[in-house]
């Protein structure tokens, strides 16, 4: 009853302010759905959605290869494995601003090491990139920072469920003649589906409210590039002081996120009954 009050109570009174003209310091005054209709034909609104959706879905595709590539070596014979998991789990224990903050000096224009490394050692570009400074670039380079931190969750997250399948499925695959594909194809991956699922939904969820990676390496920019959400969320509420339409932001997309679980699950529950 306490988690339900502690979890209700703050979430009514969100929908609640949503629904009001709340500015910091002053009373709301309800407005019903004005909040989210004036939403609907913003412009800057529907660019941060289309940006969230495409750093949600480049994040979690990459990270979901990457991850699933790291759990097969890891769990071949290779030396020293032990200390090579412990390597690939640095990126996902290190603190995000920490981790942020390195990633800004090595995209930096005129003082980051990958310019330096690309156009003098390398001389693969003529000259430097602004990578977090053009348009063209800027997504690109939050996406594989929000990947180099997150994909060591999925590969251990794959190593332990692969761990649990039966080793007699694979040897009675490899008696058949299964080919390294095959076994993966028809052994590994529907073993360790659920897996998949709650791990690719847990990502999603995290990676569609991230805020401390965009606002640290962008705010947003260059020209709203990297405009997702939670930046915009957080503008709206701490510079123009609209808490009530800034809540109306975070809460927009609150139905289609939890569609999207309630069909995870029942998938889930039905390849359980299987």
């Amino acid at each position: 009853m306490l988690v339900l009050a502690l979890v209700a109570y703050p979430f009514c009174y969100a929908v609640y302010l949503s629904l009001t003209r709340k500015y910091v310091g002053m009373p709301p005054v309800f407005v019903g759905l004005e909040n989210y209709i004036r939403l609907t034909s913003d412009g800057f609104f529907r660019r941060a959605v289309m940006n969230s959706l495409v750093f949600t879905g480049g994040s979690v595709a990459v990270k979901l290869v990457l991850g699933m590539v790291m759990a097969l070596v890891l769990t071949t014979r290779i030396r020293w494995r032990g200390f090579w998991t412990g390597v690939l789990l640095i990126p996902w224990v290190a603190p995000t601003v920490v981790s942020a903050l390195n990633f800004l000096w090595i995209f930096d224009y005129s003082l980051g090491v990958l310019n330096y490394l690309l156009v003098r050692v390398f001389r693969i570009l003529p000259q430097g990139v602004g990578w977090l400074s053009e348009p063209g670039t800027a997504m690109a380079s939050v996406i594989s920072v929000n990947v180099w931190r997150g994909f060591p969750f999925f590969g251990i997250s794959f190593l332990a469920g692969m761990k649990s399948v039966p080793a007699e499925l694979y040897e009675a695959a490899a008696v058949d003649g299964a080919t390294a594909a095959q076994r993966f194809r028809h052994v590994t991956l529907p073993g360790i589906r659920n897996i998949v699922i709650i791990v690719v939904l847990l990502s999603t969820i995290w990676t569609f409210n991230d805020f401390a990676i965009v606002y640290i390496l962008t705010k947003g920019g260059p020209g709203g590039a990297t405009q997702v959400l939670p930046v915009l969320t957080y503008e709206i509420a701490f510079g123009a002081q609209r808490l009530g339409e800034a809540i109306a932001v975070a809460l927009y997309l609150l139905p289609a996120l939890a569609f999207v679980i309630i069909v995870l699950a029942r998938y889930m529950r039905r390849g359980r009954a299987r």
